[in-house]
């Protein structure tokens, strides 16, 4: 149990797409068709399946804020709930248990993206499986995603157009106040104000600020891609109901 929970992990390090990465992700794979299966369940069924998904999201936040703590590893630099994917931890789990659609907006078309990328490229390092924070990184990301599809595949949520445009406006108010913070404190939450200090796809981009444009063009590639099944569900809905005017028009003029 101490090794599980050790800060210096004397364990296997974390492995890119190696057996325990890959069978993560296959497991969440699993999970997300597995609650498909309950589109047609009772409003009662779907509120307790709403409750778990929040209560587990909820307490593995906390464990993840106590083992920092308790390590020795959590500052106000790092451990603020101020990054994408911790803000949406914490409202996901509320959207979860209020329904609350201003906030499936954000989960769809920014927490499916960047948990994907989170979970396909986790920043692990020593901490393998079965280390605590394997367990969270991928609990933490891969219900995110969940909460969404969830939200999306059985509870009948959707984004539309101006999802979008909300979307898009609000992060880049938000990311403008992160900046100012992390100015303010050291900090490099939402990777705003510098590069990483450790490797990442970062460094594959121009230097600071000229990433940022290209964060800003990924962010609504991914935002279009995401949006794209309602819009050619909405092109086609809107072609048949054009036909069938067009047929119940040309039988009253017979």
């Amino acid at each position: 149990m101490d090794k599980f929970f050790a800060g210096d992990y004397p364990g296997p390090a974390f492995e890119f797409l190696g057996t325990a990465h890959i069978t993560a992700l296959a497991v969440l794979v699993l999970l997300n068709l597995f609650l498909i299966r309950f589109k047609d369940s009772s409003g009662e069924t779907k509120a307790k399946i709403r409750w778990t998904l929040a209560l587990i999201l909820w307490g593995n936040e906390f464990a993840w804020h106590w083992w920092n703590y308790a390590v020795g590893k959590w500052t106000i630099q790092t451990m603020l709930p101020l990054h994408l994917c911790s803000v949406l931890v914490w409202l996901g789990a509320l959207m979860l248990v209020t329904k609350n659609y201003s906030i499936y907006e954000f989960m769809y078309l920014m927490g499916i993206g960047g948990g994907i990328q989170a979970l396909a490229t986790p920043d692990l390092g020593i901490y393998g499986f079965p280390h605590f924070r394997f367990f969270q990184t991928f609990i933490s990301h891969g219900l995110i995603v969940t909460s969404a599809i969830y939200m999306t595949a059985v509870e009948g949520f959707r984004p539309t157009w101006k999802s979008i445009l909300r979307v898009i406006v609000w992060m880049n108010i938000y990311a403008a106040i992160i900046f100012v913070v992390n100015t303010q404190i050291g900090s490099n939450y939402l990777m705003i104000n510098r590069k990483p200090d450790t490797p990442s796809l970062l460094d594959l981009l121009p230097p600071w600020p000229i990433y940022i444009l290209y964060m800003e063009a990924i962010g609504l590639i991914t935002v279009l891609l995401l949006y794209s099944p309602f819009a050619i569900k909405d092109w086609r809905n809107k072609i048949i109901t054009g036909r069938e005017a067009a047929a119940r028009l040309e039988g009253i003029s017979k």
